[in-house]
């Protein structure tokens, strides 16, 4: 077993310095930013690359790092487009495997890890990537241990424990949980948390290879994402690039709207401040569990991504933001998470405003189940 042919380098997002990628490796050795994977990929014709009869993400085989036939894999991705209103849509991430978006990027990160060697699988999680982490590991048939903030709605913790992960409960938030996994964790453990390790930002990026498909080879004008750690954010920009590297598409993008909540906003803080980087949000208050994520590591790639699509950033206050997930749950029959509650919330303002104009093609993000919220 190898990574796909294509697989260059491992590569920073900050400083460029170079890894061997045929190595379990987590943050760049020189400065300790996220790494990610720099793929050879061809130029021609995109039906040369998807395997339009594998209804999952691995339909996208050709341009990812792991081979298909060294997958762990549930049957993740290619989620349907809802229409819920004139030129917009809700891409609903919850039919995935655990009733989440994290599928994507676990089912990656498990393969590779799995490929390359790794003993047992660790991670900090506020719920959902915890889930999906001991599934994919089950699938594996390797051990996982995930540590979750204390408060993290029960669904989640036994959903862990059903396929077989040790859970630990930190008081606090997933920084928390983070500063308790490195402490406790062995020394052959593997870190799979979230910008922490490359391959997750790869499972993530089929979400921008799907939205090509599903408008046809064009792209929507916005795509409205709700934004923790921020690795679909980073995802989707990275497919984007690819292909145009590819000559699949132009130069121009989607504008990326990054959504969190008035009680755990760093992201829109530096966006608003003009900053280059995120500062650690003390005394982060939010039940968005997906979105209590106050010091994101890769932050700065995220911002990279907002301007470089010339995109904003936008928090909703909780009380709204939860309004909001009743209305658009009620309005469409969808399973709306918090914070597809809170994205809705924020094209809802944005269109007001008028910087969604009424023409534009508009792509709303549910990256999850609610169900388990309540």
């Amino acid at each position: 077993m190898s990574l796909a042919s294509t697989v260059e380098t491992l590569a920073c997002f900050s400083c460029e310095a170079r890894l061997d990628p045929n190595a379990l490796e987590t943050l760049c050795h020189e400065c300790g930013m996220p790494l990610r994977v720099d793929l050879d990929l061809p130029v021609g014709n995109p039906a040369d690359l998807i395997h339009t009869d594998d209804f999952s993400m691995w339909r996208y085989a050709g341009v990812l790092p792991i081979p298909r036939s060294d997958a762990v894999s549930l049957v993740e991705g290619f989620t349907p487009l809802i229409e819920v209103g004139e030129a917009t849509w809700i891409k609903d991430e919850t039919r995935n495997p655990t009733g989440s978006f994290k599928a994507r990027g676990l089912s990656m990160a498990v393969s590779a890890a799995v490929l390359l060697g790794a003993e047992r699988l660790v991670a900090p999680s506020a719920g959902n990537a915890a889930s999906a982490l001991a599934a994919y590991g089950a699938a594996a048939s390797v051990p996982v241990l995930v540590a979750m903030p204390e408060d993290t709605p029960r669904p989640f913790i036994d959903e862990c424990r059903h396929f077989g992960a040790d859970v630990n409960l930190v008081p606090g938030t997933i920084s928390d949980a983070g500063r308790w996994l490195a402490a406790n964790r062995g020394p052959r453990d593997f870190d799979v948390s979230t910008m922490k390790e490359p391959y997750r930002v790869e499972g993530k990026k089929t979400m921008g290879y799907e939205l090509f498909e599903q408008f046809h080879g064009d792209m929507p004008d916005v795509v409205v994402y709700p934004t923790g750690g921020g690795t679909g954010l980073v995802g989707m920009w990275k497919a984007w690039d690819e292909m145009e590297r590819m000559g699949w598409i132009g130069d121009d993008r989607p504008r990326l709207v990054s959504v969190q909540t008035a009680g755990c906003a760093p992201v829109v803080k530096a966006f608003d401040s003009g900053a280059e980087t995120t500062e650690f949000w003390e005394g982060a208050e939010t039940t968005a569990y997906g979105l209590r994520v106050p010091g994101p590591i890769g932050g700065f790639v995220c911002l990279r991504a907002i301007r470089e699509t010339d995109g904003t950033a936008i928090a909703i206050p909780e009380q709204e933001m939860y309004d909001k997930t009743d209305e658009l749950a009620a309005m469409t029959g969808i399973d709306v998470c918090p914070e597809g509650g809170a994205v809705w919330a924020a094209t809802r303002r944005l269109k007001a405003s008028g910087w969604i104009g009424a023409e534009d093609r508009v792509v709303m993000f549910n990256t999850g189940t609610g169900l388990k919220y309540r």
